[in-house]
């Protein structure tokens, strides 16, 4: 049997970098369509932490903010 490669490795993977999120946490609310809509991908879909840089709790409020302005019809 071939000897096994032991998986930890001194070399570290850079870090991803971050997005700058220039958002005032305030106005995350579903009236604020034009602002959701940097969120949502042409589709419909919310996009996630890894793409939009919020933390988990911010990343939650976008995620009720943009159900709820599809409850309301304000966007798609």
């Amino acid at each position: 049997m071939p000897p096994r490669k032991n998986n930890n490795s001194t070399t570290r993977r850079t870090p991803r970098p971050k997005p700058e999120v220039d958002v005032n946490i305030a106005d995350l609310e579903p009236k604020n369509v034009d602002l959701l809509r940097r969120y949502v991908t042409d589709q419909g879909r919310i996009l996630p932490r890894k793409y939009t840089g919020f933390p988990a709790r911010h990343q939650r409020q976008l995620t009720r903010a943009i159900k709820r302005a599809r409850q309301m019809l304000l966007m798609k």
